[in-house]
């Protein structure tokens, strides 16, 4: 620990490079959102990835690009390309990894500005993404810049990641940076994902995740005469019957005692995702009965539930919904499952951001954990790294949301919130 007067001298040297640094975040975080790394597919990613990686060069990181060969998500029309940018202090540990993804969902409907504008207005900046979360790629790039502009001495060193494919899995992204070594126990000493969290939350882990198909067969015959046939659109019906009366309140009335945000989250959940069957509904008209139907469902389960029992109660609603509707036939299908995570008690990582965030906020954080996933998952389940949070700039409630937006002030205070929490991890206070 530094002396209480030099600390206070480097801290007001932070505060004031960051505060100077305002417009400069602000162009870079419109340049990131001016590239429409939509996903799916997975547009633009080499473009961003190298945008990012300028900037990291720029600011003395060595960089690389881990490109994520032989994941079936990465083909020739849409390479999966991440950036990692590393600044070695004077010895390479304690390591801290500040991650964002730079993928962002469709921009569906609903918009006043362009999605992909990267328009400041009245101290925002819009666009897809820029809660969730290229800002929060920009608080991790300058919040370590910071440092360096201060002329403050690293003992450790810092590493920051841009990854993909966060908003589908994360699997040719951070999973792939965690299975290839780059993050891992080994050399890891903390990971902060910069997800938004509302400027003064921590969050200390996430629910579980258990994506699944559900598909109907029925027999196909001649639209005039359907009574020839089975409908396996009506069959799933049946089934989507089921889970409104009688599933869906019981998953309502199940509460965890992890404090999700919002509280609405502390309950068990189930959305029905999507639907196809039949004939598409813009295409050519096509007399027939609809002998498949498919559904995929998104349960997000409680730490209490555990997974067994969330995949039983599937199975078990299905086989009765089956008993009552002899003609009934499906099939099930697991597509994802995730099990919930949790940053230990006493973690590093959370009490050096708790400590910054009362310096810089001048009010205590708050501890909650996210009502999605996020890359944590693969930061604790592969890279073998607990000491692991997510901190960021933005309101969560308005990511994937039409005229998605980050509050300028709130790029700034995390700023500062990160460069205190990198002297604190890294020894360099």
């Amino acid at each position: 620990m530094l002396p209480t007067g030099q600390r206070v001298r480097d801290v007001d040297k932070l505060m004031t490079v960051i505060d100077a640094a305002t417009d400069e975040m602000v162009d870079f975080t419109c340049d990131i959102l001016r590239i429409p790394t939509v996903n799916p597919p997975g547009d633009a990613y080499v473009e961003c990835a190298e945008l990012i990686g300028r900037r990291l060069k720029t600011f003395g990181f060595a960089v690389d690009y881990p490109i994520a060969e032989g994941r079936p998500e990465h083909t020739a029309s849409h390479p999966r390309m991440n950036v990692v940018g590393l600044k070695q202090g004077r010895s390479m540990r304690p390591l801290v990894h500040l991650n964002g993804h730079f993928d962002v969902v469709p921009v569906g409907d609903g918009w006043t500005v362009d999605p992909f504008g990267g328009i400041v207005r009245d101290g925002r900046i819009y666009g897809r993404g820029s809660c969730d979360m290229k800002a929060g790629i920009t608080a991790a790039i300058y919040a370590a810049e910071a440092i360096r502009r201060s002329g403050i001495a690293m003992n450790g060193s810092i590493e920051v990641s841009g990854t993909v494919d966060e908003e589908s899995g994360g699997f040719a992204g951070m999973a792939w940076l965690a299975e290839q070594g780059r993050v891992s126990s080994d050399r890891t000493d903390a990971v902060i994902i910069t997800e938004p969290t509302d400027t003064d939350r921590i969050y200390i882990g996430h629910r579980g995740v258990y994506w699944f198909e559900v598909m109907t067969r029925g027999r196909i015959a001649h639209g005039s005469m359907p009574f020839f046939g089975v409908n396996a659109i009506s069959q799933m019906g049946l089934i989507l019957a089921e889970i409104q009366q009688r599933l869906l309140p019981v998953l309502k009335s199940r509460s965890t005692s992890v404090p999700v945000m919002p509280p609405g989250a502390r309950n068990a959940t189930l959305n029905i995702n999507g639907i196809a069957g039949g004939q598409p509904v813009d295409g050519m008209q096509t007399p027939c009965v609809a002998d498949v139907c498919r559904a995929v469902f998104d349960r997000r389960f409680l730490a209490e539930e555990g997974f067994d029992s969330v995949r039983g109660e599937i199975e078990s609603l299905l086989e009765r919904v089956a008993h009552d509707s002899p003609e009934l036939k499906y099939e099930l299908r697991d597509l994802m499952v995730v099990q919930p995570v949790h940053t230990p008690d006493g973690s590093s990582v959370v009490a050096a951001l708790e400590q910054s965030i009362q310096e810089v906020l001048g009010r205590p954080a708050s501890l909650a954990a996210s009502p999605g996933t996020y890359d944590q998952k693969h930061v604790d389940r592969i890279a073998g790294v607990r000491n692991c949070v997510a901190y960021g700039p933005g309101m969560l409630d308005l990511a994937h949301q039409p005229d998605e937006y980050c509050v300028i002030d709130d790029l700034v205070k995390c700023t500062k919130v990160l460069a205190l929490s990198l002297l604190s991890l890294t020894g360099s206070q």
